[in-house]
C-alpha cells in the first residue's frame, strides 16, 4: 500500500494555497446543473486571487453565468501519500473585456480540439488549502 507512519493535516495560508494552485495547470470545477452537482476537469491559470478557465459555447457552466462554483486542485504522491489540496469558492463570470479575453486566450491553451471561445473567471471569495505531512 502506501507510505508509513502518522500524518498531520494542517491548513495552508491563503497566499500559499494560491501559490501552489498557480504552480499546477489543471484541476476540477464543480458547479450546479439543474440543481445537481457537476464536476469537470479543466486546465487553469491563477491571476491574483482569481482562477481563470476557458469553455466552449455549449458548456453547462456558461448557462449559469454568475453562479457560485468551487474549483479544486491537488498534488499527492501515491507512494508517500503526502500532498496538498486547494479549493477556491466564488462566483464564476464570463470575461467580456476584449483585452482581458485576448490576454487570457494567449496564456491559457485549451485541452480540447473544439472551439473554446469563452473565458471564465472565478473570483475567489473563500480559499482553503490543506497539506498532509509526516507527523
Amino acid at each position: 500500500m502506501g507510505g508509513e507512519g502518522a500524518r498531520i493535516l494542517h491548513a495552508l495560508p491563503v497566499a500559499e494555497a494560491l501559490r501552489r494552485l498557480a504552480n499546477i495547470s489543471y484541476g476540477r470545477i464543480a458547479f450546479s446543473r439543474r440543481g445537481l452537482p457537476v464536476i469537470r476537469p479543466v486546465n487553469h491559470l491563477v491571476d491574483g486571487d482569481s482562477v481563470v478557465i476557458r469553455a466552449h459555447l455549449g458548456a453547462d457552466l456558461l448557462r449559469g453565468d454568475g453562479q457560485i462554483v468551487a474549483y479544486e486542485a491537488d498534488s499527492f504522491d501515491e507512494t508517500s501519500q503526502l500532498g496538498w489540496s486547494v479549493i477556491v469558492t466564488g462566483v464564476a463570470r464570463v470575461v467580456h473585456d476584449p483585452e482581458e479575453v485576448h490576454r487570457y486566450e494567449a496564456l491559457l491553451e485549451p485541452w480540447i480540439t473544439m472551439p473554446v471561445d469563452h473565458v471564465i473567471r472565478i473570483e475567489a471569495e473563500i480559499v482553503t488549502g490543506v497539506e498532509l505531512v509526516d507527523a
